[in-house]
């Protein structure tokens, strides 16, 4: 060995320890998941919340290359997949969690898990503005004649939702303050059941999201009067806006995002968060969220934690102010 090549060995051996420390300090891949992974649903097949878990599952377990499963768990006002999913320890349990359970049920439910503590928003997928649809044979044009009709029936209108607690409930409970009139809540397990009865007469209307009325409208069989979001939304460019009725003071909408139980390991999270965001950016997986009604905008998951603190404090205001209660 001449000295040029023993300098170069030389070097090799002091160097060599910094390089094995160099390497061994990158982090290593996550290897998640290694089995197939729950998304629980807190409503009925048939839903909005449903239908955007399944559009999820089916991109993501196309991505890691293992089955995303949907399950639903639905009552308490979504909430029964939360708690579910707070008291997993698998690692490979998350909810497609909506504002009903993660921003307004807190407020007016006592609740087996925190929801602050116990679950961390991980992926935020989009939003959906309430749009008040009704029986087909509820004679009623338009959102003024709905009126006129409840104000001459005092408590004889019915309306359904979800379940208590719902963005459908609060809504009709907007509704009645804003136009003084008295119609009854009837909760149930879903959105699916809940819209079944309305198509079929049993209840008059609902304040449905747009994620689940849709389809019924465009198939006539429930009568859209109006949406209740600030501007009109393009799925019902034809619809008014509850304000445009007359109506001030009643808008609502629901927000979908999937959470995890809080002890998952950060880059778990992350790889679901990025996958999340990636699907959003795809246009095929994109056309179908926006097909059943939903506004897409993305978020880092910085910014969705934020945002689900932001709506809790907004939606607890106003719980208090309003005084809305579970029936």
């Amino acid at each position: 060995m001449n000295k040029r090549q023993r300098l170069a060995f030389l070097a090799w051996i002091l160097l060599a320890p910094g390089l094995v420390h160099a390497q061994s300090s990158q982090p290593a891949a996550v290897a998640w998941p290694s089995k197939p992974v729950r998304i629980l649903v807190g409503s009925s097949p048939g839903g909005g919340t449903d239908a955007m878990a399944r559009v999820v599952a089916e991109r993501l377990g196309a991505a890691f290359k293992v089955s995303f499963i949907v399950e639903n768990k639905p009552g308490a006002s979504n909430t029964l997949a939360a708690d579910a999913t707070a008291k997993s320890t698998d690692e490979h349990t998350m909810v497609m969690g909506v504002s009903t359970a993660h921003a307004i049920a807190p407020y007016i439910l006592k609740l087996p898990y925190d929801n602050r503590k116990d679950l961390v928003p991980v992926a935020f997928v989009g939003s959906v503005p309430n749009v008040l649809v009704v029986n087909n044979d509820l004679k009623a044009k338009d959102v003024s004649e709905l009126i006129a009709l409840a104000k001459s029936k005092p408590d004889q209108l019915n309306y359904a939702s979800s379940g208590s607690g719902s963005t459908q409930h609060i809504a009709g409970e907007l509704f009645k303050e804003a136009t003084g009139t008295s119609i009854v809540h009837i909760p149930y397990k879903g959105s699916g059941p809940a819209l079944l009865d309305v198509m079929g007469g049993m209840v008059q209307m609902s304040f449905d999201t747009m994620a689940s009325v849709l389809p019924h409208i465009q198939t006539g069989k429930v009568k859209a009067l109006a949406v209740a979001s600030p501007q009109r939304s393009p799925k019902l460019p034809n619809v008014p806006t509850l304000a445009e009725s007359g109506v001030k003071g009643a808008e609502m909408g629901a927000w979908y995002g999937l959470y995890m139980p809080a002890a998952t390991p950060k880059a778990v999270q992350q790889r679901v968060h990025d996958e999340v965001n990636k699907l959003l950016a795809n246009p095929d997986a994109r056309k179908r969220l926006e097909s059943i009604g939903a506004e897409i905008n993305p978020m880092t998951q910085a910014e969705f934690i934020a945002f689900h603190e932001k709506e809790n404090a907004r939606y607890a205001e106003l719980i208090k102010r309003r005084g809305i209660k579970a029936d």
